[in-house]
């Protein structure tokens, strides 16, 4: 049974920091691509960032959260990170992880829960 669980999520001021991770049971993350995604109140889900699988060292930024927010991976854990700066009330959102078997723009095979982050003063 394939289990991705999010956790680090919660409430923070405008230009404040969180650590999201995704950590994972019946499967090792090194051999997938990870991705996070993020859906906000009244709007579609949205990619985030992604790190590619371990024989690939390739990330990914969306726009809006190149130069704040980092990717990477902690291969002794089995849990893939997402450090979050300078944040901003829009960033409010739902954030889940998923494994893709393939790339980072590949079909993504598993998802977690998610993590709620709520920014705001």
């Amino acid at each position: 049974q394939v289990q991705l669980v999010e956790s680090g999520g919660g409430l923070v001021q405008p230009g404040g920091s969180l650590r999201l991770s995704c950590g994972a049971s019946g499967v090792l993350l090194d051999y997938y691509a990870i991705g996070w995604f993020r859906q906000a109140p009244g709007k579609e889900r949205e990619a985030v960032s992604c790190i590619s699988d371990t024989d690939d060292s390739f990330t990914h930024y969306e726009d809006s959260v190149k130069g704040r927010f980092t990717i990477s991976r902690d291969t002794a854990n089995n849990t893939v990170y997402l450090q979050m700066n300078s944040l901003k009330p829009e960033d409010t959102a739902v954030y889940y992880c998923a494994a893709s078997g393939g790339s980072c723009f590949a079909v993504y095979d598993y998802w977690g829960q998610g993590t709620r982050v709520t920014v705001s003063s």
